[in-house]
Formats: C-alpha cells, structure tokens, sequence
C-alpha cells in the first residue's frame, strides 16, 4: 500500500482503499482531483479516510499536526457530513459552522482538525472566517455548485487557501464541457489555461459536432484522465453488499424548527389530558393522530434536501423509487418535480392502471422517478428498472418499508439497489 489508512483499513472495501491511495498520491505530487464514484459508493467515507490521515502537502502542518480540513457542501448535507464524521473519524475534532450564533464559533477554527460549513455561508462568512486562513485541505462535495465559473458561489469558493483540494460528485463530469473548466478551475487553477483559450480549443470544437469534435474530446479526456476517478456500482459489484442503506439527515429552517416545537408542545399538552382523562389505552387513535401531525410538519422540511439528492440522482442516470405515507406529500413533490422538468410516473390508492404505470417506468429509460403511495406501491410491484429507492417518510413498521424497498430490490436483479431514508434533523 502507497499509504497506511490505519483504523478505517478494515472497514473500507478494496476499491475504496483505492481512492484513498489515489487522493494521497496525487496529494503527496502537489496535486488535486476529482472523486466522482457514483452514487452510494461511499465518496464521503473515502475523504474521511483521507482527511484523517498526516497531511503530505508541503505548508499542510503546524507544531506536528494538521492544520485544520474544510469541507464545504450543500445546506441539506451538513448534518450528514457531521454523522459520518462522528461515526468514523472521532478521533478528529469536528466543527461545524451552520445556524445564527455560527459567528461565536469563528475563533474555534484554528483548534479544529475539520470544519464543516456550507455554500451559501461560506460566501456570507468569508470576511470574518476565511479570508485570513490557510487549511490543509478543502473538499467542496456536489461539484455541480461550482460549475458555473460566474456564480458568487464559485468566485468565493476559489478565493479560499489551502495545501490540496478535492472536489466530490456522484454525476458524470463530461456532461458539459464549461462545467468542467470551472471545477478545474477551483481544484488545479491555470491547468485548463484561461477560460477563453479553453472555450476557443476545446469548448467551441466539441459543441460544433464532426471529427473536430472527437479530436477535441479525446485530448481533453486525456488531460483530465490522472486527475478523475470515477467508479460504477456495475463494476466494483463484487465488493459491494445487494442494498447500500444511507440515513440521510435533513436540516429544519429557522421557521419549519419554530411551527414545530410549537406543535410539539401543545402535543405533549393534548396527550397528557387524553390520558389523564382516558387512559392510554383508549387515547391510542387520538395520539396517533397527533403524531401524524408532528410527521407532517417535520416532513415539509425535507423539500430542499430532497429535490438536491433526486436531481443528483436524475443526473447520474439513476431510477428511483420515491416512498410516501401521505399522498398530501406526494402531490407536493408532484409540483416540484413538474416545476423541475423531471418526468415522473405516480401510483397511490387511486391509481386504476397500476401496472401501466410500472410498465412505463421500467420499459421508458426517459422517466428517471416514480412516486409511490407507501400504502399503495409496497406490495405486488416488480420494479427491477430502479437502482435508488428514496423513503421520503420512515415507516414506523419496518417489515413494510422493507417489502416496499424490495420492489426493486427483487431475486434476479443484477443491480445493487442504494436506499435513502430521509430522517428531519432534530425531530
């Protein structure tokens, strides 16, 4: 091995052990790369692996340790990056820089080995916070928040300082060709040259077609070759389990978290008069009414986090299965998708042609998503198109999230199937 990965050694699978001796390579030659394994293959607990390694870059250490990692991601995955980091690499002081009271923690970033914060506030922090600091490393996961060159989000992003850089995605790269520049422009800055050059040697060529365009391509594929390690669940299914189950943590806003605790307290009030004048027993249909009304409040604030997860999925080229116990939601995420431009399939209790609609989704590989009534969808359906079943709302009946799981996860399916449990932070 070019390094040793120390405790996570016999946790991580053999190709994971890879793009760990892949990112310290290119860190110990001076340079950066692209993670862009897709979806459910673990790119998190691949840099954590990593992260918690000595750094090899030159500047990287003060007084014999790290100086300290920043990752920056999106709003809806701050929570989970600090849920694997916690369940993996305790052993590294962890910060993370989200909320109003963030600016009180600006003076502990020094101490820390890792600080976790988002897009939309490093933009916002970076006076305060960054501006002066130099990092070990920083990781930007979700590429695609860069690869507009002209967004405040990828002019800020550019100006952070570090030793080495990675740059996380679970969508193909070569999707578009400007993209590419600017998140090369972040992770190895002047190697794709000036945006103009690039437009006029690589950019302009491959949009027009013809042989120019091929040329084009492969010379760009090579130059990006060392710097891109993308692997498929298709080719390293042999060291991968037949269901990868991800808990997927959702941040409340600042207003769902205040309709909530509100609710909750007059919950606990309501339940506590019912049983005290009831009796647990008789109270149970009251206060699994009240419960279904705390899920319905918490659910809301998965919205966001769901539409990034699902157009990242849509992205990879992915099928997904979307759970719901309340067809209320369904008609939400309805509306969302239709606003999006994602086509979709739906089935719930009022469906008449169920299996039209499941023939659509398997046979049409230009429908990326079915939305599915829990109730509805979780028995008597082959699904075997879908790789990725998201459960927008946990069932408090694990047997029945399980049996609506398996309607893609069926005998003589050749996939692995990725399954998401979207959990409200704090709920």
């Amino acid at each position: 091995g070019i390094c040793e990965i120390g405790r996570l050694d016999g946790i991580l699978r053999p190709y994971q052990k890879q793009g760990v001796y892949w990112m310290r390579f290119l860190e110990k030659s001076g340079l950066s790369g692209l993670l862009a394994d897709e979806m459910g293959l673990g790119k998190t607990l691949q840099t954590l692996a990593w992260l918690s390694l000595p750094r090899a870059a030159a500047g990287a250490r003060r007084n014999g340790r790290n100086l300290p990692a920043l990752i920056v991601c999106p709003t809806s995955l701050v929570r989970n990056w600090e849920a694997e980091a916690e369940k993996f690499v305790p052993e590294l002081r962890t910060l993370v820089i989200s909320g109003a009271d963030r600016a009180e923690n600006f003076g502990r970033i020094d101490d820390a080995d890792l600080v976790i914060t988002s897009y939309a506030l490093v933009q916002r922090d970076f006076e305060a916070a960054y501006l002066e600091r130099e990092f070990s490393a920083i990781v930007l996961d979700e590429a695609q928040h860069i690869k507009n060159r002209q967004t405040k989000s990828a002019q800020t992003v550019k100006m952070l300082r570090s030793a080495t850089r990675l740059v996380l995605t679970g969508t193909p790269v070569e999707n578009s060709v400007a993209d590419v520049w600017s998140i090369f422009d972040f992770s190895m800055p002047g190697y794709l040259g000036f945006y103009d050059d690039f437009k006029a040697g690589y950019e302009e060529p491959i949009a027009d077609g013809g042989s120019a365009a091929q040329a084009a391509t492969e010379r760009l594929k090579r130059k990006l070759a060392p710097f891109i390690l993308r692997r498929l669940k298709k080719t390293v299914a042999k060291d991968l389990p037949d269901k990868i189950v991800k808990i997927s943590y959702c941040p409340m806003s600042e207003d769902a978290e205040r309709e909530y605790t509100a609710a909750l307290a007059s919950s606990r009030r309501e339940a506590g008069g019912l049983i005290r004048s009831k009796g647990f027993a008789k109270s149970k249909f009251e206060l699994l009414a009240l419960l279904m009304k705390l899920r319905r409040i918490a659910s809301r604030a998965k919205i966001e986090p769901f539409m990034e997860q699902l157009t990242s999925a849509v992205e990879g080229g992915h099928k997904i299965l979307v759970f719901s116990q309340f067809v209320k939601t369904l008609a939400e995420l309805k509306e969302k998708l239709t606003e999006a431009g994602i086509p979709f399939c739906y089935l719930d209790g009022s469906t008449k042609d169920r299996l039209g609609e499941c023939n659509r989704f398997n046979r049409d590989p230009k429908i990326p998503v079915f939305l599915i009534s829990l109730k509805a969808g979780g028995v008597g359906l082959t699904l075997t198109a879908a790789d990725v079943v998201i459960h927008y709302n946990p069932w408090w009946n694990l047997a029945a999230e399980n049996q609506a799981t398996d309607r893609a996860h069926r005998i003589g399916q050749k996939k692995k199937v990725c399954v998401v449990k979207l959990i409200s932070d704090d709920s």
